[in-house]
């Protein structure tokens, strides 16, 4: 794996040419003290913690560092990564890290699970001072990749389930597990998933998309992850499976300062996937699908740049891009 730091948020760009600009945000006056209730999520599970964030998160890597099964990625820290650019926002980190021998059979059901693997936590300080845990219940990964009626993967999913609600629970410090819990899931199969099949093989496809984004200035390609060859790594068997997770924390910041938990869904991620019928696609989350599930609104036009960002970026590795 890429040793490349992690730097919050999704990016911000423009596609009108071959290249990606970046956007600012210096026509927002948002200072990361959004106002309003906090909202449900759809499938994501949220609890209080007696720690702060900082507390919290250190807590939670101690317990992820001493089960040898499972490996920790470097902490997104998306308050220090606004502060980079100029921007305030309240303490928000997210911690990603993984089990092939659990996500690997998620994935062989539906290789797209592999865009919301590695599993992750999210930490934030609200408005009031308080701090708050979340992450996506197995139902939310089961509805959503249609995982239903596989054995292993319902075992994969039930494990899961009590690994994610006992490590947040430790993670916060709390003396009992009567947390305001709220986690609800309506999402469909496929839901918030854009996908765009190459025309090229899997070697050129991810090569061309590695590309694209490490030419892309405002981009910062913060890291890559080989989920096949993961698997093998638990005498596991999986087609070719490649995720990219990359960002620029000018578009990933105004979205946080209007609902926190959308840091949960960033950096922005791209699938690059090859199936049993050697057909090769690449997928990522729609904008505006994770801008709904966080309840943010009046953020258009910004969202709009970066679905067309997403758009070119994938028909550039796809080999479908228009030419002038």
């Amino acid at each position: 794996m890429s040793s490349a730091l992690f730097k919050g948020a999704i990016l911000c760009t423009s596609m009108a040419t071959a290249f990606i600009a970046g956007c600012s945000s210096d026509d927002d006056d948002d200072t990361g003290t959004s106002t309003g209730t906090a909202i449900a999520v759809d499938g994501l599970v949220t609890i209080d913690s007696a720690r702060p964030v900082s507390e919290a998160m250190g807590a939670l890597l101690t317990a992820l560092d001493s089960n040898d099964a499972i490996t920790a990625l470097p902490l997104i820290d998306h308050q220090a990564n606004a502060a980079g650019i100029g921007e305030t926002l309240r303490p928000t980190s997210v911690q990603l890290f993984g089990n092939p021998a659990l996500g690997t059979p998620l994935m062989q059901v539906n290789q797209l699970a592999g865009l919301d693997l590695p599993q992750k936590i999210l930490a934030w300080e609200n408005e009031e001072g308080d701090t708050q845990l979340a992450y996506n219940s197995a139902d939310y990964l089961q509805q959503r990749h249609d995982l239903n009626g596989d054995e292993a993967a319902d075992a994969a999913l039930q494990t899961i389930a009590g690994a994610l609600d006992a490590l947040s629970f430790n993670a916060s410090g709390n003396t009992d597990n009567d947390s305001d819990v709220s986690a609800s899931t309506t999402v469909s199969a496929g839901e918030g998933i854009t996908i765009v099949t190459s025309t090229q093989d899997m070697d050129t496809t991810y090569s061309t998309l590695v590309g694209a984004i490490e030419n892309a200035e405002p981009l910062i390609l913060v890291r890559e992850l080989d989920h096949a060859a993961n698997a093998g790594t638990v005498e596991l068997s999986l087609n070719p499976t490649r995720l990219l997770i990359f960002g620029n924390p000018n578009a990933g910041t105004p979205l946080m300062q209007a609902e926190q938990s959308i840091g949960i869904d960033l950096p922005q991620k791209m699938l690059v996937f090859e199936d049993d019928a050697g057909v090769v696609s690449i997928a990522y989350n729609d904008p505006f699908y994770l801008a709904a599930r966080h309840g943010i609104e009046g953020e258009d036009a910004r969202l709009t740049v970066i679905s067309e960002a997403l758009a070119g970026l994938a028909n550039m590795a796809a080999g479908t891009a228009e030419t002038e």
